[in-house]
């Protein structure tokens, strides 16, 4: 698949549990070789979605491609040319790295087994630690293991489920060092995450909240389709300032930032009446762009949790 073709390309997709739906008709389109970022709150339907494109769960309604395979018909043929990594670590702690990748092999019944192992471990820079225990590792080094596994079959789209969640500044950089290094070589990736500066590592994406899609592009396409305007403020107090703001209809954010407080609505003549009798001393207010941070809390309070109480 050539890079800027559709590695997905899915319309309606949808899952329900009993009476509740929690993917509502998600459409989504991925060009191969992008790095594609699926943002949402716990619980908003990400890893359902996640496991309905690799075949592990049936979607009840919806249509498309995924990999040139019928996503309701092929699951088994997707499958094969997939990689998934899931939120908890899922290999065998008392394996070894080295015995883990083989298990791997032996699963998708590679030939060349001794070089595929010895490639996947030079590939995620694991040599010296083969021999460890994979219940001995680090959360880094966890990962590196998990994403070896899933590169062994040499997949064309990785599915990556929150996959650097308790895991160190460092070794979160260096596996988005190796994802865009993969990216530039064809492979594609749909990756959940909730850390904002991961999310602005994509090339494109998507926020999904109780398994309604509410927003796509990039991230200043995304930004601009919330539509917010922003303030921010200092001074002493910001947590009683915040409280008061609150109770403003005009407001549709107060949120601390640092040592300062975001202040944000989608109407901005609105919001700046409503500020301006808060305008004065001891207080310093400048208007400034809004940053996918702020777009995303003003997506997640609009949102209506699908498991809430009816």
């Amino acid at each position: 698949m050539k890079n800027g073709e559709q590695a997905i390309d899915v319309r309606g997709m949808t899952k329900r549990f009993r009476a509740r739906t929690v993917v509502d008709h998600v459409d989504l389109r991925v060009r191969a070789g992008e790095i594609y970022g699926f943002l949402g709150p716990n619980g908003s339907g990400k890893t359902t979605f996640l496991r309905m494109l690799c075949g592990l769960l049936r979607a009840d309604d919806g249509s498309g491609q995924v990999l040139g395979y019928d996503v309701i018909t092929e699951s088994e043929a997707i499958k094969r040319e997939v990689g998934y990594m899931t939120q908890r670590f899922s290999f065998w702690e008392d394996l070894s790295i080295e015995e883990n990748i083989e298990f791997v092999t032996r699963m998708y019944d590679l030939k060349n087994r001794r070089e595929a192992v010895r490639q996947s471990i030079a590939q995620l820079g694991l040599e010296g630690r083969q021999h460890q225990l994979a219940g001995q590792l680090s959360g880094g080094w966890k990962q590196r293991l998990a994403l070896a596994a899933c590169l062994i079959h040499k997949p064309k789209l990785l599915l990556l489920d929150e996959p650097t969640a308790g895991v160190d500044p460092k070794a979160r950089r260096d596996f988005w060092e190796q994802i865009h290094q993969l990216a530039a070589e064809g492979l594609t990736f749909l990756i959940t995450t909730h850390y904002m500066d991961e999310a602005e590592r994509c090339h494109r994406l998507a926020y999904i909240s109780y398994g309604k899609l509410l927003a796509d592009g990039t991230v200043d396409e995304v930004i601009t389709q919330v539509g917010l305007t922003t303030w921010s403020v200092t001074g002493p107090g910001l947590l009683q300032l915040a409280a008061q703001l609150r109770e403003l209809p005009a407001v549709q954010q107060a949120v601390a930032f640092g040592s300062a407080l975001h202040v944000s609505s989608d109407d901005p003549a609105s919001l700046e009446r409503a500020i301006a009798p808060f305008r004065k001393a001891p207080y310093d207010w400048r208007q400034i762009p809004s940053g996918l941070e702020d777009a995303f809390i003003s997506l997640m309070q609009e949102s209506t949790d699908n498991f809430a109480p009816r």
